[in-house]
């Protein structure tokens, strides 16, 4: 990850600061999730990239060598098989840089963890009635 004395406050902030091909992957799958969550929103969360959606949907960051998605465990755990090309772990995958990133499946494993979001929010508002 680029180093930089200031925390960033703003994902265009936090893309600015990679090289050119970093920027693109990144714009790109800032892009792709704003298309499977269009109503969710963007902020900063532990100096990454973070859309939130009744709570934390999914964050990203650029490291040296890939660039890490974070969908949480049962994003992860519901496309296993479709991710085992890819390291993974518990909640994170990890695609390498200067390879195309597979924007198809990131669309729908956001698509999913917006309606699992959706799902749980309907639900705290059933309990609270």
């Amino acid at each position: 990850m680029a180093e930089n004395d200031f925390p960033v406050t703003t994902i265009d902030e936090y893309i600015r600061q990679f090289p050119s091909e970093v920027r693109e992957s990144l714009a790109s799958l800032r892009k792709v999730i704003h298309e499977a969550a269009p109503d969710a929103a963007e902020k900063i969360s532990w100096q990454m990239p973070t859309f939130v959606f009744h709570g934390n949907l999914v964050h990203f960051a650029a490291h040296k060598n890939h660039i890490g998605f974070y969908p949480g465990t049962s994003g992860i755990a519901a496309f296993k098989d479709r991710l085992s090309e890819y390291k993974n772990s518990k909640g994170a995958v990890q695609f390498p840089i200067g390879k195309p990133l597979p924007y198809e499946l990131i669309r729908e494993i956001v698509a999913f963890r917006v309606a699992e979001n959706r799902g749980q929010a309907e639900n705290r508002g059933k309990k609270r009635r």
